[in-house]
């Protein structure tokens, strides 16, 4: 189905039982936000919201809540897409198997953009920014973000839609010190296509035009987070997802995507930053007030009846878990042809998606040695760790499965079989004074922190503990011990204080080990928490809070340590998972909000179907 515009999805959606009307007004300040993180957390439908309090327009969140709705939306055109992805990663096999992948070619007809269309909707009526709906998710947001925008930029060296850049980059509309209808925020970080836009004009002296549409068909949204194989653009890709050309014309310069909802047109002018943020992000804490890009606003446009789609990002699960989801239905196994000896690759949405990397690669370097141990998986794990956004991960855990039945995806099953075979005097590789994610606090600052790739194979050496010594409940070091999974330990301590402090708790826990000649080879990793039964509950917490809340160079100690020509090894590795005092706050919802937002799931509220 080619949807024309949001609209049509949602009416599609409304149709099929997969969409309900918020009829009360409510509140773009935290109440929406607390609706949509209340139906998500329930599985429910998406939403319509048709009383949006201080703006004209209707609002719509949580439409690609479930990945079984994604695939609804997209149903006519998804194998599709999955063929195309495939041909476009190995052509051979359209020439093996032609039947098989006829539909690619009708898929492509839709893939080439269309300028200039007779009809240009979005260019209905301008408008100004203070009267789009500015929805603050987080109690100490610095404003009105913009979270499902599609952020466009040219290459100002090779101008044109097929040189283009597509991406979501959240967008801040007011607070801090922006100028109202005149100034907004751009966050972009690392490894993102619109730098090396923004780059090129900053040299030339030049501003760079960008344009962010907001709405239009679905199709369009899910292109601006995919990571598409080089070669293939945004624009390309909407079009054969939404089975739709991309339509576009330029106004003043800028371009538009006729189709979309609202266009906001501006400048980016070279050395012009303004604080951005702070913004509950999707690791489950704020990313604080930083410099970003100031984007001067020339025009803000919008189509009749405009709806303005939003989502909310936090602690994971969340919608944005849902675009993941999409993005490994629809790309499969294109890892195994972008690096060689990769198997798979599982970003950990629990984890914060980029901290922690779970991969399974291949080890066939030295078949002639008796001794298994790491050596191929050693130059896989610097491919991965050089690979666009893979790159900002903080720590990678990879491994070969002889019997090819393991899956990064069952991340329990995944750390038993690792820790069954780590050896923690030969497995353990740093990479400190590095580049980690921009929302990644842990580090030493903004971009700044470590690595550690864990590189375990061979047969299994150990039996995981998965019952407590009795003896580990005496010590007095760390204390009220829990076990988080089969031989990872979780101990909790006493606030954080410094790195000095920490230094003489760990020797302090080493000799208490010693002297009480307490057997921890069942353990292999032990984590040191806050809160120990809150983060041994659910593997989600453990994932949670050790790999947001540490920072490998700083944070990984050993039982038994030492340092032997630069690298370091253990007995058992300990993993210090506290709350830093530089680590950004944790998001936490208003309960006085929580309250007003109860009367919409009571009987006669709108969403009192959703159970």
């Amino acid at each position: 189905m080619g949807y024309k515009s949001l609209k049509d999805c949602l009416d599609d959606l409304e149709k099929n039982n997969h969409l309900i009307r918020i009829k009360e007004e409510v509140d773009p300040n935290l109440e929406m936000a607390a609706i949509h993180l209340r139906v998500y957390e329930m599985g429910g439908p998406a939403l319509l919201y048709e009383n949006v309090k201080g703006t004209q327009f209707q609002c719509a969140s949580n439409i690609y809540g479930t990945l079984e709705r994604s695939k609804f939306i997209f149903r006519d055109t998804f194998s599709k897409i999955q063929d195309l992805i495939e041909i476009k990663n190995n052509p051979v096999k359209a020439f093996k198997n032609p039947f098989k992948y006829a539909g690619v070619s009708m898929a492509a007809l839709s893939a080439l953009p269309l300028k200039n269309p007779l009809s240009k909707p979005v260019l209905f009526k301008e408008t100004t920014i203070d009267q789009l709906p500015l929805i603050k998710h987080w109690p100490m947001d610095g404003g009105a973000f913009v979270t499902l925008p599609q952020v466009y930029s040219e290459d100002i060296d090779k101008p044109g839609i097929m040189n283009s850049n597509l991406g979501m980059y959240r967008i801040q509309l007011n607070g801090n010190d922006y100028l109202l209808n005149k100034e907004i925020g751009l966050h972009y970080q690392l490894h993102r296509g619109i730098g090396v836009h923004q780059s090129k004009a900053n040299k030339a002296g030049k501003p760079l035009k960008v344009s962010v549409f907001i709405g239009g068909p679905p199709s369009h949204a899910v292109a601006a987070v995919m990571p598409l194989p080089e070669g293939l653009s945004e624009m390309t890709f909407a079009g054969a997802l939404g089975n739709r050309r991309f339509r576009y014309a330029y106004q003043d310069g800028f371009c538009v995507s006729t189709d979309a909802d609202f266009v906001i047109t501006g400048e980016v002018y070279p050395n012009e930053n303004k604080p951005e943020g702070p913004f509950g992000d999707h690791l489950g804490y704020y990313s604080l007030k930083h410099d970003f890009p100031l984007m001067r606003v020339h025009k803000v446009y919008h189509r009749e009846g405009a709806i303005w789609p939003f989502t909310v990002v936090g602690r994971p699960p969340q919608e944005d878990t849902s675009f993941g989801q999409i993005i490994h239905e629809l790309t499969g196994n294109a890892i195994k042809h972008e690096l060689p000896g990769v198997k798979e690759v599982h970003a950990v949405d629990a984890a914060g998606v980029h901290p922690l990397l779970l991969a399974i690669g291949s080890e066939r370097y030295t078949p002639y040695n008796q001794t298994k141990q790491p050596a191929e998986l050693l130059t896989i794990a610097n491919h991965i760790l050089g690979k666009g956004q893979l790159s900002l991960a903080k720590y990678l855990f990879i491994t070969a499965d002889d019997t090819n039945k393991l899956s990064t995806h069952k991340e329990a099953e995944f750390y038993q079989y690792i820790l069954e075979r780590i050896d923690l005097k030969r497995d353990l590789h740093f990479y400190t004074n590095t580049s980690i994610d921009t929302l990644d606090y842990s580090g030493t600052g903004l971009n700044s922190g470590s690595k550690l790739v864990v590189a375990a194979y061979g047969d299994k050496v150990r039996t995981l503990a998965k019952e407590l010594n009795l003896s580990l409940k005496e010590l007095k070091t760390f204390f009220y011990p829990q076990i988080a999974l089969p031989g990872v330990l979780v101990f909790q301590s006493s606030k954080f204080e410094s790195y000095e402090k920490a230094q003489e708790e760990f020797k302090n826990f080493n000799e208490e080990i010693k002297q009480k000649q307490i057997d921890l080879n069942g353990f292999p990793l032990i984590v040191l928490v806050d809160d120990s039964s809150f983060t041994a509950a659910t593997l989600n917490n453990w994932l949670w809070i050790t790999f947001t809340r540490s920072n490998p160079s700083h944070d990984v100690y050993g039982i038994n340590s030492f340092t032997q020509f630069k690298h370091f090894g253990c007995d058992n590795m300990i993993i210090d998972a506290r709350i830093k005092p530089h680590h950004a706050p944790v998001l936490e919802r208003n309960p006085d909000i929580e309250k007003r937002v109860d009367k919409l799931f009571e009987k006669g509220g709108s969403l009192s179907s959703i159970k």
